[in-house]
Order: structure tokens, then sequence, then C-alpha cells
């Protein structure tokens, strides 16, 4: 992998997380919302179940982070496991 490929892949990881985090808070936000305007008649139901995907999604993120870490570590000649390295994408690295 090039060091540009690699750059824009963490960054594009990166800004996929960010969003999903966002999407998470706007979604609480909104819950919160409707259940004032609506009371009862709102469903948490439909709301835990939106979650549920958005934490699929940040799994899938983790997932790859994963992935790219293994092959930039691999690239450069060293073993992601003989390592005892974390390869998981930590927030604020890009």
């Amino acid at each position: 992998m090039s060091g540009s490929a690699e750059r824009e892949a963490r960054r594009a990881l990166m800004r996929l997380r960010r969003a999903v985090e966002k999407a998470a808070r706007e979604l609480e936000a909104t819950e919160t919302a409707l259940s004032g305007v609506e009371g009862d008649d709102i469903s948490s139901v439909v709301f835990e179940e939106a979650a549920r995907h958005l934490h699929a999604v940040a799994e899938f993120i983790d997932e790859q982070a994963e992935r790219l870490e293994a092959r930039i570590l691999e690239a450069g000649g060293l073993d992601p496991g003989q390592l005892g390295y974390d390869t998981s994408l930590r927030k604020g690295e890009a």
C-alpha cells in the first residue's frame, strides 16, 4: 500500500466513524423530541433497532480499521500478531 492510499483510507474510516457517532446523537435527540410531542405513542423499540444498526456500522468500521492496520504493519515487514499491538484505529488518529 502506498502511504497516501493508507492515509486516505484511515481518514475515510475516521470520517465515517464521526458520522456514525453524530447519527447516534441525532437519533437520541430525535427520540427525545418526538416523545415530547407524541408522549406514549412513540415506540422506543424502533429507536432501539435503529441504534443497533448504527452499532453494527460502528463494528464494521472497527473491523476495517483493524484490517487496515494489519496490512500497514505487514507491508512494513512486521507481524501484528507477534507485536501484541492493538491494531484498532483509535479515535482522533488519522
